[in-house]
């Protein structure tokens, strides 16, 4: 009886033929049970559901695919044997699948159809209302020509989508879902806030729940999913982001609910990273992290596929597509790793000759978006980029410092930290924060006017002694301090036992340099003899 569903087919200007719609109803009423039919837009009869719960297979999602720009090209209409209109779960539905329309059809108590309620989806407007629902009519009175229909929304998406893509960056909307409270989340938040906007991204929302230990499948419960999926859609969001990574079985769970796009925070600093990178040496280190954070996230169905050899058992059609691509990635990571190699030794040959002509090494660290490329340029004349955003400087620069007296140092800037930097970012960069194991003298830069300055500083100190190099000396300096109130700065100081700078005003860096002189004075005398600890700690590798 359910079979001669399938034979069904409709006109393109149908939403539900008469013809249809009545056999339908005779469907329900013997089984007293729910019938779904999944619709396309030829007419044909694609999927037939039973019972109330029940959502298009995975074969069609997969062979309909949608986007933010256009719809899936399916409709949904049900019929229920009691009269019952559109739930907010089949809007959810409607908007979660980017359905051409969904719609209910009753069942009279003898067997015949009913009101048929039918609602579709909004192209993005300012007021944000996601679907409209129609009026509620008899199916051979319905009003819509479903041909006409579609073709005129889907223009209205694509202009719509069209004008948004030129008028504005894409948008996100962020997500802090962990035990922490509020206040904290919404701190990292503010911190992923900075990085969208550095990787060209406009944040339109945030959203903040607390959870125990979060979802084991979707990092949210999967209500709450649903909601912010719906409020991503109804916001026209394009991204959404977590703060928290996701294990790759989430990211792939979440896929299969939504086609919008979902990343986190450590995919959004890699491509951050991407975008920055400039020398052959830092392009090489960024790949190597991406492809190291892709090989666990390739989905497919493992390795049943491609067993060889001889026996029962142990047939099968050969290497999938998937082992494919994963031996390719895998060759791949090889390869950059042994540039990599070369690199160091690239860089060891560049130490030979510092070491041979004496100069100390004064290397620094900081938080980014510290100030640190501004403090070079101004004590170094130098002209390396400095725009206010994480994550500017990724390449080791290295400059010659003089010093009022008249020594030189070699002054060097390294990428910027941040709490909880990806570990696949540390090991890929470990020959440029290797620069750092040879220097004499760390400067720690701090932006005075951080939020959370007792966190920032703890970050760096926790990556110096996560890289062994926490045996260096250190000088701290505040940096923007002139943002301060009077009197503010000094306080700062004296708690932390730095000093205070503005690296866009020369006339506070005297102090600085007198310090750093004397500093390196004590550590590495004019002979060339060096007082520093050794600092031969474990690899990054390891």
């Amino acid at each position: 009886m359910l079979e001669r569903l399938y034979r069904r087919r409709m006109s393109a200007d149908e939403v539900l033929s008469p013809e249809a719609a009545k056999t339908l109803a005779q469907f329900t009423h013997e089984i007293r049970r729910p019938i779904g039919l999944v619709i396309t837009r030829r007419g044909a009869v694609q999927d037939v559901l039973v019972g109330s719960g029940t959502e298009p297979s995975p074969t069609t999602l997969t062979a309909f695919r949608a986007s933010p720009r256009s719809l899936r090209g399916l409709r949904l209409i049900r019929s229920h044997p009691k009269e019952q209109p559109l739930t907010q779960e089949d809007l959810t539905l409607l908007g979660l699948l980017r359905l051409d329309m969904i719609g209910t059809m009753t069942v009279t108590p003898k067997g015949e159809p009913g009101l048929l309620s039918l609602a579709h989806l909004n192209p993005p407007s300012p007021k944000g209302e996601l679907y409209t629902l129609l009026k509620p009519t008899l199916v051979h009175l319905c009003p819509v020509n479903f041909d006409t229909f579609i073709r005129e929304l889907e223009a209205d998406l694509q202009r719509q989508s069209g004008s948004h893509t030129m008028a504005q960056k894409p948008t996100a909307i962020l997500v802090s879902a962990s035990p922490q409270n509020k206040a904290d989340q919404e701190e990292r938040l503010f911190e992923l806030a900075e990085l969208a906007s550095s990787a060209d991204l406009t944040v339109i929302d945030r959203l903040v729940q607390r959870t125990q230990s979060g979802h084991h499948r979707f990092q949210l419960g999967s209500g709450k999913l649903k909601d912010v999926l719906m409020h991503a859609m109804q916001k026209g969001a394009d991204l959404l982001i977590f703060d928290q990574d996701l294990a790759p079985a989430q990211l792939r769970a979440i896929d299969e609910i939504t086609d919008l796009t979902v990343i986190d925070r450590t995919q959004l600093i890699l491509d951050i990273f991407a975008q920055r990178a400039h020398s052959r040496e830092g392009k090489v280190q960024v790949e190597l992290a991406q492809l190291r954070y892709l090989l666990p996230r390739l989905s497919g169905q493992g390795t049943s596929l491609s067993r060889l050899g001889g026996g029962i058992g142990s047939r099968g059609p050969g290497e999938t597509k998937l082992e494919t691509d994963r031996r390719r990635i895998r060759e791949r990571i090889d390869h950059l790793e042994r540039e990599i190699e070369g690199f160091a030794r690239h860089q060891d040959q560049r130490r030979s000759r510092r070491v041979r002509q004496a100069f100390p090494v004064l290397s620094i660290v900081g938080y980014t978006n510290a100030g640190k490329s501004t403090l070079l340029n101004v004590l170094t004349k130098s002209e390396v980029s400095t725009a206010p955003r994480v994550f500017e400087t990724l390449d080791t620069t290295s400059r010659r410092l003089h010093f009022p007296h008249g020594r030189e140092v070699i002054l060097t800037d390294t990428v910027g930290f941040i709490r909880d930097l990806p570990k696949d970012l540390l090991a890929a960069f470990r020959t440029t924060l290797d620069e750092m194991r040879d220097a004499d003298l760390l400067l720690h830069v701090v932006d005075a006017g951080a939020k959370d300055l007792a966190a920032h500083i703890a970050s760096v100190e926790t990556v110096l002694q996560s890289l062994a190099l926490d045996q260096i000396p250190r000088v701290l300096v505040f940096n923007k301090c002139d943002q301060l109130p009077a009197g503010q700065a000094e306080v700062l100081c004296r708690r932390y036992s730095a000093i205070g700078i503005s690296a866009l005003q020369p006339e506070t860096l005297p102090p600085l340099l007198r310090h750093l002189e004397e500093r390196l004075a004590d550590l590495v005398p004019l002979d060339g003899s060096s007082k520093k600890p050794t600092t031969q700690g474990p690899t990054l590798a390891s």
